[in-house]
């Protein structure tokens, strides 16, 4: 139920990250942590890190209060 409940939450920040030419890919949730990886113009782009915490993170924390981070790998 968690996965499910990520996934609708990434496929909201997706719809920004295609605009730029970008994705992402849930990889796992462990431990209340989401592991992602960025792809397209993300994966290679010098403020994806800003863009994972200040709009991934920040995105899935407020409506999931259970997640406590958010990692690329």
């Amino acid at each position: 139920m968690l996965k499910e409940k990520v996934e609708e939450v990434l496929s909201k920040v997706r719809v920004g990250l295609k605009r730029e030419g970008g994705d992402i890919e849930l990889v796992e949730i462990k431990d209340s942590i989401v592991y992602v990886r960025l792809k397209g113009a993300c994966g290679t782009c010098p403020m994806s890190t800003i863009t994972l915490k200040n709009w991934v993170e920040a995105n899935l924390k407020r409506e999931i209060p259970e997640i406590n981070a958010v990692q690329a790998v």
